[in-house]
């Protein structure tokens, strides 16, 4: 599948845009549009975005914007038969990376692919080893079948940069909306019940990661743990605990065999801080 729109939604993106619109521009598969959805940011994102060729740049309140609704809104707007979902700050790694990412898409079962994340250079040692993890160096294809072994990793679908049979898309009904976050893992779970396929694409890199504060990492996943809650019946009741202490154990190991001890204290508060906002989100949740 070589014809694809990517969907970028932005908010004060000044910093990084242009690198990012130029990477997608320099692509050996280039998109036949890129699409900017912008939340009245302040720093001129959307001036920078319609200074390029090929880019539909548009404006949208802050308060309309919503992580389902607002990326429906853009897929719908589309008439490729792929759409490729990115956030502000993923940038592809190399010319290959979008054909990569839509390989797996010639495969009529597969209903959505995603990318493998790299943590930045300057990213810190704990953020390398949990990227690392959760996005490894093998490819995968994979089904409802599959949910059992698979676990919560059945619903890898990252909008930080994946690719979506809009057919597919539109038959599932698209994303939920409003929804405050992981709209992907979602519609991810919506594929599979009705019997298609989701694919990981191990060469379709991009580099992203985060450093956040301990505040930020507890209320991210104070979002995560309502979602999860929230959704329990549409994820077949699964709980991401085994996958968090797998992946605990895997960093842990990595950081110590590194002779990382300060990585690895401070991967621990920063595991404090995620456990104890999942725990407040599935309460907010239950009510």
């Amino acid at each position: 599948m070589r014809d694809y729109t990517v969907i970028i939604p932005t908010l004060n993106a000044a910093e990084g845009i242009d690198a990012l619109l130029d990477a997608l521009v320099a692509q050996t598969l280039p998109p036949h549009e890129i699409v900017v959805v912008d939340s009245a940011s302040e720093d001129g994102t959307l001036d920078r975005a319609r200074a390029h060729a090929g880019v539909r740049a548009m404006e949208i309140s802050r308060r309309a914007f919503d992580h389902g609704g607002t990326r429906d809104m853009a897929v719908r707007g589309c008439e490729t038969p792929a759409v490729v979902l990115m956030t502000q700050d993923a940038l592809p790694m190399d010319p290959g990376c979008m054909a990569a990412l839509l390989r797996p898409l010639e495969d009529p079962a597969v209903a959505a692919v995603c990318g493998r994340q790299v943590a930045r250079r300057d990213a810190r040692a704990r953020e390398k080893a949990v990227r690392a993890f959760r996005y490894p160096a093998e490819s995968a294809v994979w089904g409802s079948d599959d949910i059992p072994r698979l676990g919560v990793r059945a619903y890898l679908l990252s909008d930080v940069c994946a690719a979506y049979r809009r057919s597919a898309y539109l038959a599932v009904g698209g994303f939920e909306r409003p929804i405050e976050t992981n709209e992907d893992m979602l519609i991810a779970s919506d594929f599979l019940k009705v019997g298609y396929r989701l694919a990981y694409a191990a060469d379709a890199r991009v580099w992203h990661s985060h450093d956040f504060t301990l505040r930020e990492e507890y209320a991210r996943n104070r979002r995560i743990g309502a979602f999860i809650a929230r959704y329990a019946d549409r994820l077949e009741g699964l709980s991401a605990a085994d996958e968090g202490l797998r992946m605990v154990k895997r960093v842990s190991a990595e950081l110590l065999r590194q002779g990382r001890v300060i990585e690895w204290i401070g991967f621990g508060c920063n595991c404090l801080a995620r456990a104890l906002g999942n725990r407040a989100g599935r309460r907010r949740a239950h009510g």
